[in-house]
């Protein structure tokens, strides 16, 4: 199936304008054009997207991200490459997650403590 850019940035959640970028970036090298140049979407390409819009969400930047699109193109054999720096950033993700998570527990405290449900404040 083929998707236009207007209905891929719809499907994803990102504008034209974004989806341009990535491309512009090098982060959707395989975007084909038909013949009068507008740009045809697959399935494989909205997978690309999605997981680009999830690293991004997720604070990886665009050279992280390129790098990864880049290893790839390059082929299978860079599979353990991809995992590593998909792994680091996981690790990365739940440290960051321990910490919001006592933040949460902190301010959930503190907010008892306001209502009078508790004497002490941690």
């Amino acid at each position: 199936m083929a998707y236009t850019i207007g209905k891929v940035a719809e499907r994803v959640g990102l504008s034209t304008y974004t989806l341009r970028y990535y491309e512009k970036e090098g982060l959707l090298p395989g975007i084909q054009k038909n013949g009068q140049g507008i740009r045809i979407y697959q399935e494989d390409d909205i997978f690309w997207i999605e997981l680009i819009k999830c690293l991004k969400e997720t604070g990886m930047s665009i050279a992280d991200i390129h790098y990864i699109v880049e290893l790839s193109m390059e082929g299978e054999h860079t599979i353990p490459q991809r995992k590593q720096i998909l792994n680091a950033h996981k690790r990365q993700l739940q440290e960051q997650m321990e910490i919001i998570q006592r933040s949460v527990h902190k301010i959930d405290k503190k907010i008892e403590w306001y209502d009078g449900k508790t004497k002490e404040c941690e």
